[in-house]
C-alpha cells in the first residue's frame, strides 16, 4: 500500500517537474517576441529598458522609411518635370538604377541617331547611351579604331549588347540648362537613399533587441530555476515496508 502511493506521488513529481521546465521557456520566447516581456514575467524591472528601447528603435525605423520614401518621390517628381520634359507626355516609373544614372550623366543621348534609316547607335560618350556604344565597341570590336563592317558578326554582338543597355525613346533625359535642379537632384536622391540605409540599420539593431532580451530572460529563468530548487529540496521518509526503507526525495 505505501509504495504504491509512493509510485504515485513520484508520478505527480515528474508531472510537476515537466511543467516546472516547459514554464522554464516561457520567458525567453515571450521575450524573442516582444522584448522585455519574458524580464516582467520574471519580475524582472530591467524589461522596461528592452521595452523602451523596442519602442525608440521601431519609431526611429519608421521615421527613416517615411523620410526616405518621401525623398524617393521629390527626386522623381524633379526628374520628370525638368529632365525627361519634352521627351515623354505619359509618365512611367522605372528601376532605381535609372535615377541613379540621371545622377552621373547630364544626357542619356539618343538612341537611334538615324530613326528613319538604318540603326545607329549614339557616339557621344559624354551622353549615357553614348557610353553604352562605347563599351560595346570596346568589348565586341575586334579594333576600336578600325571597326567591322555594319553586317559583320562583331559588330551585330555590338549593337545587341548596346539594344539591351541603352535607354529607349520614352525615358530620355537631359539637364541642359538646368543645372541648379540637378544639384537640388543629386542632393535628394542622396538623402533618400541615406534615410534608406539608415532604415534597414535599425532592423538590424531590432534584430539584436529581440536576442539579447531573450538571452537574458533564459538565463534569468534557469537561475529562478535553480533557486527554487535549492530552496524546496526536501526528503521524505515513508517508513518500512517487508524490511526495506522506502526513500522519496521531492524537488521542484
Amino acid at each position: 500500500m505505501l509504495v504504491g502511493w509512493a509510485d504515485a506521488r513520484a508520478q505527480a513529481l515528474d508531472s510537476t517537474i515537466a511543467r516546472a521546465r516547459s514554464r522554464l521557456w516561457l520567458p525567453p520566447l515571450a521575450s524573442l517576441v516582444v522584448p522585455g516581456s519574458g524580464q516582467l514575467l520574471l519580475g524582472r524591472d530591467r524589461g522596461m529598458v528592452y521595452l523602451a528601447a523596442e519602442a525608440f528603435i521601431l519609431s526611429r525605423f519608421l521615421q527613416l522609411t517615411r523620410d526616405g520614401r518621401r525623398g524617393a518621390t521629390r527626386y522623381r517628381d524633379l526628374a520628370f518635370a525638368v529632365a525627361r520634359r519634352g521627351f515623354t507626355q505619359a509618365r512611367r516609373d522605372t528601376v532605381f538604377e535609372y535615377y541613379e544614372t540621371m545622377e552621373r550623366f547630364a544626357a542619356s543621348g539618343e538612341y537611334d541617331r538615324n530613326p528613319t534609316g538604318v540603326f545607329t547607335p549614339e557616339d557621344d560618350p559624354g551622353t549615357f547611351n553614348g557610353s553604352i556604344w562605347l563599351l560595346a565597341r570596346r568589348t565586341f570590336f575586334p579594333d576600336i579604331n578600325n571597326p567591322p563592317p555594319p553586317g559583320s558578326q562583331p559588330y551585330l554582338d555590338a549593337v545587341t549588347f548596346y539594344r539591351a543597355h541603352a535607354v529607349g525613346p520614352d525615358f530620355r533625359w537631359s539637364w541642359h540648362d538646368a543645372s541648379l535642379e540637378q544639384q537640388e537632384y543629386r542632393a535628394t536622391i542622396r538623402s533618400s537613399d541615406d534615410a534608406f540605409r539608415s532604415a534597414q540599420n535599425q532592423l538590424g539593431l531590432l534584430l539584436a533587441n529581440h536576442l539579447v532580451s531573450a538571452i537574458d530572460a533564459l538565463i534569468s529563468s534557469r537561475l529562478s530555476a535553480g533557486l527554487r530548487r535549492e530552496a524546496t529540496l526536501q526528503t521524505t521518509w515513508l517508513g518500512r515496508r517487508y524490511g526495506s526503507r522506502v526513500q522519496v526525495t521531492i524537488a521542484f
